[in-house]
């Protein structure tokens, strides 16, 4: 698997629309999952086509949503074997957020979200609102794609050494970075707090 280049400055502006969509995608994981420690129960997941949210269940759905960053679009898929997708492409963060949650409540799936982005300083639009970030560089995000793959395989690697506890390899949308942690049994140094929009408590429990 290559490990192609991606200079950030190449596809910023993509990447500040891709984040939000992450994070909505990420937070229907939220609403739906019971809370494990760690968080454990949020992050996204890599797979051979990009991020998956892996099974999810609604009331009497159960559900997955995934990015596919090889064809560019998102997909539902339920377990009465329904799906549905739309394509991933410029469009604005607020008409993300309207066209996974149209998706959703056309399967019948409907919840809500507290709309706002966390962990991103200056964020102060809502995703129903946000009609600022709106690129999509389809390129710059298949090469992110490849590179977590690569990340992911490296990640898996290390975590095997090790025979204590440990995170699986994750996608935290928060912070927008693929995440192995590793336990040593001793008792962590307070976290400093202080995410844009989270919760201190979020952040210490993590």
């Amino acid at each position: 698997m290559p490990w192609p280049a991606l200079p950030f400055a190449d596809w910023e502006p993509t990447y500040a629309t891709l984040h939000r969509w992450t994070q909505i995608v990420g937070k229907v994981r939220l609403a739906v999952m019971p809370w494990t420690n760690h968080a454990w129960h949020i992050p996204l997941y890599v797979t051979t086509r990009g991020l998956s949210t892996r099974l999810m269940r609604h009331d009497v759905h159960a559900f997955e949503l995934a990015f596919d960053f090889v064809d560019h679009r998102l997909h539902l898929t339920t377990d009465d074997g329904a799906a549905g997708s739309f394509a991933l492409r410029p469009m604005s963060v607020a008409t993300f957020y309207d066209r996974l949650m149209q998706m959703l409540a056309a399967h019948g799936i409907t919840m809500s979200i507290w709309p706002m982005p966390v962990e991103i300083p200056g964020a102060v639009l809502p995703f129903d609102e946000d009609e600022i970030n709106a690129a999509y560089d389809a390129d710059a995000a298949h090469r992110h794609w490849q590179i977590l793959v690569a990340s992911h395989r490296v990640l898996t690697r290390f975590r095997a050494r090790f025979i204590g506890k440990s995170s699986p390899v994750h996608f935290f949308w928060g912070a927008f970075d693929l995440a192995l942690t590793r336990f040593s049994g001793r008792t962590a140094p307070a976290h400093p707090g202080g995410a844009p929009n989270c919760a201190d408590w979020v952040m210490e429990e993590a």
